[in-house]
């Protein structure tokens, strides 16, 4: 789990009254709308990819601090049942933005990273965060490319692969990057995402559900990995979480050394 003693919260995109309300309710819960402050993350969650990533850490110490204070659990509660609801939605949000997707997928994954019961990860969350894995590594989506532009996606790195032959270019002329074609995005953000996850998070999950983790990893090697127009970045992220895996969820020497060479190379 993550470093959770740490105080700077990254909260700065938030106006002046909302980063007060946030910063009474990690250190003073009880005087606060809990209610309201998970709505709150868990909207700027689905927007801001860099708070999605912030935000299980940030609910972890609220719970903590309310559970502490007055032994209840109602930004707990109001949470998960956000995050239950965005989950029914899952299928909308995915077609109506990428972005917002990717982000709930990290998101939830966070939340299952920090949230402990009993010390042990939270049972409700595991067939949910599971579901949303799958859905990233189906080939399928692939062939979806209205859900992306053929701009960048804010706030998310973009890489050019060599073999993308279908980009677009800017109105400025050849002095502007290219943008990247909307299958490539698409398929780079998923994978990424999926990887930086299963990175965080896979070992745990592996623990609470492993026939799940084996369905995951069969649906990687027999259809990303012979998925026709794969880049050559795609095809080495997977390959490379999957001996990952392999090695008993750890990263050998000589597996860091090559996949991050080639990466940077």
């Amino acid at each position: 789990m993550g470093e959770t003693g740490k105080e700077d919260y990254k909260i700065q995109s938030f106006d002046s009254e909302t980063q007060k309300l946030l910063k009474t309710a990690l250190k003073d819960p009880s005087n606060v709308d809990l209610e309201k402050v998970a709505n709150i993350i868990v909207d700027q969650s689905l927007k801001d990819f860099v708070f999605s990533k912030e935000a299980g850490r940030i609910c972890y110490t609220i719970i903590q601090a309310e559970s502490k204070q007055v032994g209840q659990s109602i930004f707990r509660r109001s949470l998960l049942n956000r995050l239950q609801q965005e989950y029914k939605d899952r299928e909308e949000l995915r077609t109506r933005s990428l972005q917002a997707w990717i982000c709930y997928v990290t998101f939830i994954c966070n939340i299952f990273d920090y949230l402990r019961v009993n010390n042990m990860p939270m049972m409700a969350l595991v067939n949910p965060v599971y579901d949303c894995l799958f859905r990233l590594a189906q080939p399928d989506s692939l062939q979806k490319e209205e859900e992306v532009s053929a701009g960048r996606a804010a706030d998310v790195p973009v890489v050019l692969p060599k073999d993308c032959k279908k980009h677009s270019w800017g109105r400025g002329g050849a002095e502007e990057p290219p943008l990247l074609c909307a299958q490539h995005l698409l398929f780079l953000l998923k994978v990424d995402c999926l990887v930086l996850q299963l990175h965080r998070i896979g070992e745990q999950l592996e623990k609470m559900n492993s026939q799940r983790m084996d369905e995951l990893f069969s649906l990687l090697r027999d259809g990303f990995l012979l998925q026709e127009g794969l880049s050559s970045l795609s095809q080495l992220l997977l390959l490379e979480i999957i001996e990952f895996r392999a090695a008993d969820w750890k990263m050998t020497d000589a597996a860091q050394k090559y996949y991050y060479s080639e990466v940077t190379d």
